[in-house]
C-alpha cells in the first residue's frame, strides 16, 4: 500500500508498505480522507518543537471499516468512522483522573507517533467514533477540529453555571478553529455570537456558516461594536482567543468584562505578554483548553447531523492523495484564501 512519509521539512516521499493487518481488538480502515491542519504545516515548515523526522502525517481522519479482529463489536464492514488520535498512558495522574488529553506521557498520531497518511490503518476499537452514513468523509476528517472546539466551549463554564447556553460569545479569529469555536458555541446554546478577523475572505466563510455578527477590527471600533451587540455594561459573557498573538490577548483582556472567562484557544508560537494587572484587578479567568476527550466527538458529529454546524463552506480545497506536498504549497502561497484543506485518499 501506499504511504506518504515526510522524510524532512518540506519533504514528501511516497513508499510501498504492508498492508496492516488488525489484532486482537483491533479495525482494519480503509483511509479516505486527512484534514491539514496548522500543527501539521508547522511540521512541514520544521517549526514543530515535539515532532522528529520522518514522520507519518495524518490525525484528522475519516475511514471506511474494512474488518475486524477478535473481540471487536459494533461495527460491521462499510461503515464511516473517524478517530480519536491520542495515545496516552492510562497511568500519570492527569489520565487516571480522566484527562487523558493533557496525559504526561501524550503521543499524537502524525506527530510523535504514526499518523494515518497510507492506505489502510490499524486502531483499536475503542479509539473509534462511528459517523452518520450520509455524513461526507470529508466532514469526517473535520470532526477532530470540530472536537477541539466543543471542549474549548464546554472549558468555559460548568455545568452548574448552565454551561454556554444562554449566554453572550465573542471570538477572536476566523480561521478554521475560530469558525468552528463560534459555531459550536452557537450550536450548544449561546444566545448571540460574534466574531472577529482581519481577512474578510475568513468573515464571510463564518456569515455563510450562520455566524449572525462578524467585525473587521482594521475598519471598525471592535469595542464599540461589543457594546452594541451585547450591551454596553453586559458586553460577552466569555471570550474565546483562537489566534495566538500578544495583539489580540491585549485586545481581549481590554474589552473583557469584569470576571469574564477568557478561553486560549490559539497556540502561542512565542512566550505570550500579558497584562496580569488588569487581569487581577478586573478578576479575569484565564483557561486553558487542550485538545479533546472521546466525548467531545460524539457532540461534534451530533452538531453537524444536527444541522447546527455547517462545514461545507470550510473546504476550500481538495487534493489527491499523491498531491499532499501540493497542499502545503496551496496553504504557503495563498494563506489569505485558504481554510480547510482536505487530502483525498481513497474515493
Amino acid at each position: 500500500m501506499r504511504q506518504a512519509v515526510m522524510t524532512s521539512p518540506g519533504t514528501i516521499e511516497f513508499k510501498e508498505v504492508a498492508k496492516p493487518v488488525a489484532a486482537k481488538g483491533e479495525v482494519l480502515l480503509r483511509v479516505m480522507c486527512i484534514g491539514v491542519c496548522g500543527s501539521d504545516v508547522h511540521v512541514y515548515h520544521g517549526l514543530h518543537p515535539y515532532t522528529p523526522y520522518p514522520v507519518v502525517q495524518g490525525h484528522e481522519v475519516s475511514f471506511e471499516v474494512v474488518s475486524f479482529a477478535e473481540g471487536v463489536t459494533g461495527f460491521s464492514p462499510g461503515d464511516r468512522v473517524t478517530i480519536e488520535p491520542q495515545v496516552s498512558c492510562g497511568e500519570c495522574f492527569a489520565c487516571k483522573s480522566g484527562l487523558y488529553n493533557i496525559c504526561d506521557n501524550l503521543k499524537v498520531l502524525g506527530f510523535q507517533t504514526t499518523g494515518c497518511a497510507s492506505d489502510y490503518f490499524v486502531a483499536p476499537a475503542a479509539k473509534l467514533v462511528k459517523l452518520d452514513p450520509s455524513m461526507k468523509y470529508e466532514h469526517g476528517a473535520m470532526m477532530e477540529p470540530l472536537s477541539v472546539a466543543v471542549r474549548a466551549v464546554n472549558q468555559a463554564f460548568s455545568e452548574a453555571d448552565g454551561g454556554i447556553k444562554g449566554k453572550q460569545v465573542l471570538v477572536y479569529g476566523a480561521g478554521p478553529i475560530g469558525n468552528l469555536v463560534a459555531q459550536a458555541a452557537h450550536g450548544m446554546g449561546a444566545s448571540k455570537v460574534m466574531i472577529s478577523d482581519l481577512n474578510e475572505f475568513r468573515l464571510e466563510k463564518a456569515k455563510a456558516c450562520g455566524i449572525e455578527f462578524i467585525s473587521n477590527p482594521a475598519k471598525d471600533n471592535l469595542a464599540e461594536q461589543v457594546d452594541e451587540y451585547f450591551g454596553k455594561d453586559r458586553k460577552a459573557d466569555v471570550i474565546f482567543e483562537c489566534v495566538g498573538v500578544n495583539g489580540t490577548m491585549d485586545s481581549a483582556i481590554e474589552i473583557a468584562r469584569k470576571g469574564t472567562p477568557i478561553v486560549v484557544v490559539g497556540v502561542f508560537g512565542k512566550k505570550a505578554e500579558i497584562d496580569m494587572a488588569r487581569v487581577n484587578e478586573n478578576e479575569l479567568k484565564l483557561i486553558g483548553t487542550a485538545r479533546y476527550v472521546l466525548e467531545d466527538f460524539e457532540i461534534a458529529k451530533g452538531l453537524v447531523a444536527s444541522g447546527k454546524v455547517n462545514l461545507n463552506p470550510l473546504v476550500t480545497d481538495v487534493f489527491d492523495f499523491e498531491k499532499y506536498n501540493e497542499a502545503y504549497l496551496k496553504i504557503q502561497n495563498e494563506p489569505a484564501t485558504t481554510m480547510k484543506v482536505i487530502i483525498q485518499v481513497n474515493s
